[in-house]
């Protein structure tokens, strides 16, 4: 096999859809703990509707650590669930609820492989609220009645 490599980038594209906003549901919690020591959900979002229905649109993470509590707070209460006061919150709990994703494109080398990866990341603030964040009914876009 005869293959010229020079025009071929070292990089791998493990996005699914393209950057932009999409409505999406919490598709799976997987638990873990951070290299830090403490626990993180990682969230994975589901394209709920439109051309990229059932695609994972991008993973995020919640920290249950100091720094990471505002974050998961405001992630937490734009899925509707409840975040004042002590509460007791289970990865199922997320799973299924929907919330209006922005997806910015992410670009990251391996440091041992040297393998550049291009995701789709959630920035700080980059969820909306949707109108049924439970899941079981119909939304209308941002901006729409």
């Amino acid at each position: 096999m005869n293959v010229d490599f020079s025009e071929v980038d070292n990089i791998e594209d493990l996005r699914a859809v393209p950057p932009g906003e999409y409505l999406c549901r919490v598709a799976e919690v997987r638990e873990s703990d951070s290299p830090s020591g403490h626990r993180r959900w990682g969230l994975r979002w589901e394209v709920a509707e439109g051309e990229f229905v059932g695609r994972t649109a991008c993973w995020d993470s919640l920290h249950w650590s100091e720094r990471g509590l505002p974050r998961a707070k405001y992630v937490l209460q734009v899925l509707g669930l409840e975040v004042d006061g002590p509460v007791e919150i289970h990865p199922a709990d997320l799973e299924g609820r929907r919330a209006w994703v922005s997806c910015t494109a992410e670009e990251r080398e391996d440091p041992i492989t040297g393998i550049r990866r291009l995701m789709n990341r959630v920035p700080f603030a980059g969820y909306k609220v949707a109108p049924d964040a439970a899941g079981d009914g119909a939304e209308p876009r941002p901006g729409e009645p």
